[in-house]
């Protein structure tokens, strides 16, 4: 085995989000040295589920003992039709039990996470943190440069661009996006109640999308409401209690009288997947990669996948005296991420516009998917588990192995 200098087995990660975050300790856990690329950011509000694989990741990362107490498991996950329409689904329960797991996931807050992960980064000795912008990336066939809006550089043999769903550095790779837009837009805000959710999460299929009630530690839940443009508008209008109780007659009063406590989040509803996730020296990760819903709580296990798989594959090469951001570790990445999102995608959007459309034949099919899995523990166990993450392909840090 060839030995490299240490500067070649350097990777610039870009994005101080959850998903650059992520990636920057996984691929200084694999022995690579990081650049993390990271400016203040700001505060971000709304909550997020961690799957069980993406709790394995934090807990090989050494993160998750710290973060459990602040965290829910979503034990049961319950689907209820309130679409009104002539044929209705029947109510499905899913226990993670049926999968011998504490939970399907953990929903926590996501200011809780970032200060675990920030503390996380500040504590390894492999990760240099860089408080600027970048201006550019510019690649050349042995380096990628990337240019500070400090008037420095920093020259690496791959880019982890976590950088968003507005990547300068995939613009800089000249990666395309190919978009769906949706007639919808997603409300969300953590409701206080008065009665305990006993780690339920509950769906409401509506016409205009799901709502959806996913606990917190305490009398409390996060709320997704996907709901119209104008709908959105209205809400958005409204003072604290009075969203409060429309949130409560959505809910139908199952957990009892609600009370706002958080700000409110809106965004509007479409699907974005880069037409490639790696291209030369950058490989793309979180929302610079790809966009989805927050139906099934895809997005940010999505990311730690990515980051996980870049890292595997990264020290991999590293430990093999190869060039770390050559196009056999991007394509390898590239390969092995696209079948992952591309089924979550289009399960995500099936579902979606299955709400959507007012076709009997769509609403029947729909209602005949769920009172199959109703009726079959067998099918039902296997939709669970291909919801909780991939069976196939898995990074080993989600399996719980180091790199």
């Amino acid at each position: 085995m060839t030995s490299r200098p240490q500067a070649e087995q350097t990777v610039a990660v870009i994005g101080g989000g959850a998903s650059g975050l992520v990636a920057a300790l996984a691929l200084a856990s694999g022995g690579l040295a990081v650049k993390l690329v990271a400016p203040s950011r700001a505060p971000d509000p709304r909550t997020t589920a961690l799957m069980d694989g993406s709790v394995r990741a934090l807990q090989t990362l050494g993160l998750w003992d710290a973060l459990r107490p602040n965290a829910s498991p979503l034990r049961i996950m319950r689907l209820i039709d309130d679409t009104g329409r002539l044929l209705r689904a029947p109510e499905v329960e899913f226990r993670a039990s049926e999968l011998e797991l504490d939970g399907f996931a953990w929903n926590l807050e996501n200011e809780t996470l970032l200060a675990a992960l920030d503390e996380a980064v500040a504590g390894e000795s492999r990760i240099q943190r860089i408080a600027a912008s970048v201006r550019q990336v510019v690649e050349g066939p042995e380096r990628a440069r990337v240019e500070l809006d400090d008037g420095a550089s920093i020259d690496v043999a791959l880019v982890a661009a976590a950088d968003g769903r507005n990547s300068p550095s995939r613009r800089a790779a000249g990666i395309g996006m190919r978009v769906r837009e949706y007639p919808q837009v997603a409300v969300t805000a953590t409701l206080a109640h008065s009665r305990p959710h006993g780690d339920v999460s509950t769906e409401f299929h509506t016409k205009t999308g799901p709502f959806t009630l996913v606990p917190l530690p305490g009398e409390r839940s996060s709320v997704v409401c996907v709901v119209s443009a104008v709908e959105a508008e209205e809400l958005a209008a409204l003072e604290p209690e009075a969203f409060a109780r429309v949130m409560e007659r959505k809910a139908h009063s199952i957990l009892g009288r609600m009370s706002l406590v958080s700000p409110r989040g809106h965004f509007p509803l479409s699907q974005r997947t880069a037409e490639r996730f790696a291209r030369g020296r950058i490989a793309l990760i979180g929302e610079a990669a790809h966009i989805i819903p927050p139906i099934g709580a895809q997005g940010l296990n999505l990311g730690i996948r990515d980051a996980a798989t870049l890292a595997e594959l990264a020290s991999d090469a590293a430990r093999a005296g190869e060039d770390i951001g050559a196009a056999a570790v991007t394509d390898a990445y590239e390969r092995r991420r696209r079948a992952d999102v591309a089924s979550r995608g289009f399960a995500v959007d099936l579902f979606n516009r299955s709400l959507l459309s007012d076709l009997l034949p769509v609403a029947g099919l729909r209602g005949l998917g769920l009172w199959l899995l109703g009726q079959s523990s067998g099918l039902r166990r296997v939709v669970m588990r291909e919801g909780v993450g991939p069976t196939r392909d898995v990074p080993r840090l989600l399996a719980g192995t180091r790199l």
